[in-house]
């Protein structure tokens, strides 16, 4: 099938700035004698397979540059050892070090803490990294997608004679011809065209078919009708053109040299987790640093000193971590999976929630899905329609009072329908038929008192004729019970139903339905259709009693009954209402024309009812590309502008920064592929989180430059999904709210995680603290310290990862990334100052009740540690009893177990406030099954940690009396209790100096 379609890129070859300033040429303008004499062609012979051979040596094939491919090993190493797997790798080698130096220090005896220490570090970053890597490359996809687009074959012209030769031997010059069915082979210049139509809808934006001819219409390559493009579809048509451009300097081979130079910027997320692990390294260097000094000041020798650092960095480590980020980033995956949602890049999955922007060229999409009655045309006027929240029925004065004209309308819309109700009787009654009609028949039930089925009931249905695409109408005959009649009931397109028609009812009076009615009619439709509405519209007709007796049989095929001489009642006009808190910070960028853009733009609201419009779609008089400021000349005072393509290519830098900052309502139209991306460059300058979605080639490179893409997975193109972050694999954009939403989940639960991870630090830094400082028997050792952080905090802190919104998380504005940080300083200070200390009382209060208990008061604690650990000294307690130096090391791991478990039992108190920032305990709910299993979990994890034979001599730890694991149970009930009072007052004073400090 001839060479391959992509060729190896020559270093270097790629400018940057130059991809950005488009798709430029101007063969398309020259006059075609020029053009053939410079390509040196015969537009009756083609060219010689001579020149072509030559041509093809010259300049290459007629093929892209393929996309650099991602290094396997390299991503298993950025996997293993990147982020925060360097600071556990660093624990681990530290770790191995201070083995080594106390097993090659004479008189020394090795502790066997630091080596058991060691291999869990690697073990730990091995899993967590080698899982990574597996989630990573297994969404990773790799697809040869501008590939997939270049056609196989193409018929030249050449030597005189028409064949068919690979794509990839196309030359310049080539005289090639293309018919419906066919993809364009190359850029071609048209020169004569019998019926073409293309398909630039992939390249261009553009929805419909375009037609070509050999005129030139545009200075602009993209919009000229003489030009057919790269890869495009032929539609219908045939014609002949002269190849004016191949390979990579084709308009598809601009834009896929832009694609793959743009982009690889890191997520939002990482970026946090990122400066997370700055500033944990930071913290644990610091104070090991500091507390390493303090032993040496206190006599320590350097060995011990070393040791010491050691166990403070482990100590300020939250070596768990990785394992809870992965977990949140992988089960947020799957979620959003399972909702037809593929994410290809883990980290990707937060930065929805963070977005501020949403550079969007589909349309109608970002709604509730949710069919909406809002309008009504009843005596001769336009009229909002009643409006409650689901469930609620109409107390007091009603908007329409059910008579006249009013009351035909509703009563047509209520029988003329196929919509019924499901556990009519229930709290939530389920509407069934297709969203139109269960749009129209919740506003029914909404008007009736005794609802719409008690309604019904008086007017049982006789026959129907189901709506069909041909009729465009739907007909029901129903009974009147109240007047022993039957009445003929039609709802379709009002077009069509009022040619049906020959009286109107107007304020309970018929009247002719004539040409002034009619244009009254034709002004509403239009009005309504102009908000973007889908519209109905209704007649009835009663019959003769004479004619049609109590009893009659009714036919539907063929109709027994008039379908003629109907009365016109009115219209009904509903929309799919947008999604609240998303199309506020959408942006339109399409490639469609200005007038077509802003209609759509309104219908679905991007641009606000009734907002005046700036629009920059031409030359200003007088205008020579100079900067302009928001609220002088073309740049109007207003919240809404619509901007032309080739305004924007003469726009300078400042006079765009300007419409991206001041305009709310924002819609690019006939847009370049360049100039998406350059739109997408903006926003991110200003400080925004942008999400850009799209389905075409035109939409790669600005899918790439987003902080996410997101691609269609039905009607995307390959290119598309190739540079997009996540792919929606229904096309279904309602999953964008719902990644929204989850997104935002992900931050919040992270910042809980982390906030829970990091409160046991405190109790884990301070008995190594009292021990330097105060002299004190070691509280607790660094093993069982890393027992807490790798075993008894691993699942409580993944079990946060499943834990439901709180009630404020689609009402809050997206988060600014430059100030709502992951980790900032009210979190440090809650985690470590609060609650921490808190956990800190518990632990040392366990550890004093145990040496109290067994006879050393705290007074005689002090300054101990020396003689505490010379094996060849007796040491006395306060009840004057001497112990031996195997006596006392036996009680001091009875102490760590003591700290161990009091740590456990706080941390569920910490587990169970973490679950919430703002809400009340009770009202967040204990829905949250994982977090639940989680707290019998660790106490039963505790209990075979300290009572399994020989495990427990490697942790350092000894079972414990029960009275004082008790203990700890009054500071785990203050923890709770402290939180609820914070959480109250953050609620209750959200502006207040509690929610100031402590809201994190």
């Amino acid at each position: 099938m001839g060479l391959p379609c992509f060729k190896k890129k020559k270093k270097g070859s790629v400018n940057l700035e130059e991809l950005k300033k488009g798709f430029s040429t101007d063969m398309h303008s020259i006059p075609l004698e020029e053009l053939i004499s410079k390509l040196n062609t015969d537009i009756k012979t083609g060219l010689t397979a001579t020149e072509a051979s030559a041509l093809l040596a010259q300049n290459g094939p007629n093929s892209l540059t393929p996309p650099e491919k991602k290094s396997m090993l390299r991503l298993f190493a950025k996997n293993v050892f990147g982020g925060f797997n360097m600071l556990l790798w660093a624990a681990g080698i530290l770790s191995f070090v201070g083995y080594a130096v106390e097993s090659l220090t004479p008189g020394e005896e090795a502790s066997q803490d630091n080596l058991f220490m060691g291999i869990t570090f690697v073990f730990v970053v091995n899993v967590t990294g080698i899982f990574s890597f597996y989630m990573d490359r297994k969404s990773i996809i790799l697809m040869d997608g501008f590939n997939n687009m270049i056609p196989p074959m193409a018929h030249v012209i050449r030597d005189g004679e028409e064949k068919d030769i690979p794509v990839s031997e196309v030359v310049v010059g080539d005289i090639v011809t293309i018919a419906g069915g066919d993809k364009v082979p190359a850029d071609m210049r048209v020169i004569d065209a019998r019926g073409l139509k293309v398909d630039n809808s992939s390249m261009t934006g553009e929805s419909e078919p375009q037609s070509r001819n050999n005129q030139c219409t545009s200075p602009n390559p993209l919009e000229t009708k003489n030009i057919a493009l790269f890869s495009t579809n032929v539609v219908e048509g045939t014609a002949k053109g002269i190849v004016i451009l191949t390979g990579d300097k084709t308009a598809m081979g601009t834009i896929a040299a832009l694609t793959q130079s743009v982009g690889g910027e890191p997520t939002p997320i990482a970026k946090e987790i990122d400066r997370f692990v700055k500033i944990s390294a930071i913290i644990a260097l610091f104070v090991g640093i500091v507390f390493a000094v303090l032993a040496a000041v206190h006599g320590s020798t350097w060995i011990k000193s070393v040791i010491y650092f050691i166990g403070m960095v482990v100590a300020n480590v939250p070596e768990g971590i990785v394992c809870t980020v992965t977990a949140v980033l992988t089960l947020t995956a799957k979620k959003m999976e399972k909702k037809q949602c593929l994410v290809k890049r883990l980290e990707c999955v937060e930065t929805l929630g963070s977005t501020s922007t949403i550079c969007s060229d589909k349309t109608g999409t970002l709604t509730q899905n949710k069919m909406t009655v809002t309008h009504i045309w009843c005596n001769g006027m336009i009229d909002l329609t009643e409006v409650l929240p689901p469930g609620e029925r109409k107390t007091g004065q009603r908007k329409h009072q059910m008579v006249g004209s009013y009351e035909a309308l509703i009563r047509c819309a209520s029988n003329c329908s196929r919509a019924t109700i499901r556990k009519a009787d229930s709290a939530n009654p389920e509407f069934t038929g297709d969203a139109s009609e269960q749009a129209l028949m919740k506003y029914c039930d909404l008007v009736h008192e005794e609802g719409i089925l008690s309604y019904r009931e008086k007017f049982p249905k006789e026959t129907e004729i189901p709506f069909n695409s041909t009729n465009k109408f739907q007909v029901s005959v129903h009974r009147d019970t109240k007047n022993n009649k039957y009445i003929v009931q039609m709802k379709g397109a009002p077009e069509k139903i009022l040619t049906m028609c020959d009286t109107i009812t107007l304020n309970g009076k018929n009247r002719p339905l004539n040409e002034e009615v009619k244009k009254d009619f034709q002004s509403a439709y239009e009005a309504l259709g102009g908000y973007g509405e889908r519209v109905f519209g209704f007649a009835d007709l009663e019959l003769d009693t004479t004619q049609f007796p109590e009893g009659f049989k009714f036919n539907s095929d063929p109709p027994n009954f008039p379908l003629k001489d109907l009365r016109f009642v009115g219209l009904l006009s509903m929309i799919d209402p947008p999604r609240p808190g998303v199309p506020h910070a959408v942006v339109m960028v399409t490639g469609d024309h200005p007038i077509t853009a802003r209609a759509i733009a309104e219908q679905v609201r991007i641009i606000s009812e009734g907002e005046e419009v700036a629009e920059i779609v031409e030359d200003f008089p007088g205008f020579n590309g100079e900067d302009e400021k928001y609220g002088e000349g073309r740049l109007k005072k207003t919240r809404a502008v619509v901007v032309h393509g080739e305004q924007l290519k003469k726009m300078t830098p400042t006079t765009l920064t300007e419409i991206l900052a001041n305009y709310e309502d924002v819609v690019f139209a006939r847009t370049s592929p360049a100039q998406k991306l350059q739109i997408v460059e903006g926003y991110q300058k200003l400080g925004q989180i942008v999400a850009v979605t799209g389905d075409g080639v035109n939409d790669a490179p600005a899918l790439r430059k987003a902080d996410i893409g997101i691609a269609m997975g039905i009607a995307g193109t390959d290119v598309s999904k190739q540079a997009a972050d996540m792919i929606l694999l229904d096309d279904d954009f309602s999953s964008i709210v719902t990644g929204v939403e989850e997104g935002r989940i992900i931050f919040d639960n992270l910042k809980k995680s982390i906030s829970y991870v990091l409160t046991s630090n405190v109790p884990e830094i301070t008995p190594f603290a009292s021990y330097i400082i105060f002299g004190y028997p070691l509280p607790m050792s660094i093993v069982a310290i890393l027992m807490i952080d790798l075993g008894t905090d691993l699942w409580p802190a993944i079990s946060l990862a499943y834990e439901a919104a709180e009630n404020d998380i689609m009402r809050r504005p997206p988060r600014d990334a430059r100030f709502d940080r992951l980790v900032n300083h009210r979190l440090v200070v809650y985690a470590y100052l609060q609650i921490g200390s808190i956990q800190m009382c518990a632990g040392f209060c366990g550890y004093f009740a145990n040496m109290s208990y067994h006879g050393f008061f705290p007074g005689t604690l002090f300054n101990i540690r020396d003689a505490w650990d010379d094996s060849a000294m007796m040491v006395v307690d306060s009840w004057g009893q001497e112990w031996t130096f195997e006596a006392r090391k036996m009680l001091e791991k009875c102490c760590h177990g003591v700290f161990f478990i009091s740590i456990v039992v706080v941390q569920w108190a910490d587990l169970l406030v973490a679950k919430t920032r703002k809400n009340s305990i009770v009202t967040q709910g204990f829905s949250n099954n994982s977090l639940n299993f989680s707290i019998p979990f660790t106490a039963c994890l505790a209990m075979l940690l300290m009572n399994t034979p020989g495990l427990n001599q490697t942790l350092g730890i000894t079972r414990i009396h029960v009275d004082i694991i008790v203990m700890a149970i009054p500071f785990g009930l203050f923890i709770v209790l402290y939180d609820e009072i914070r959480c109250y007052f953050i609620r209750r004073y959200p502006t207040g100096w509690v929610y100031k400090e402590t809201y994190y």
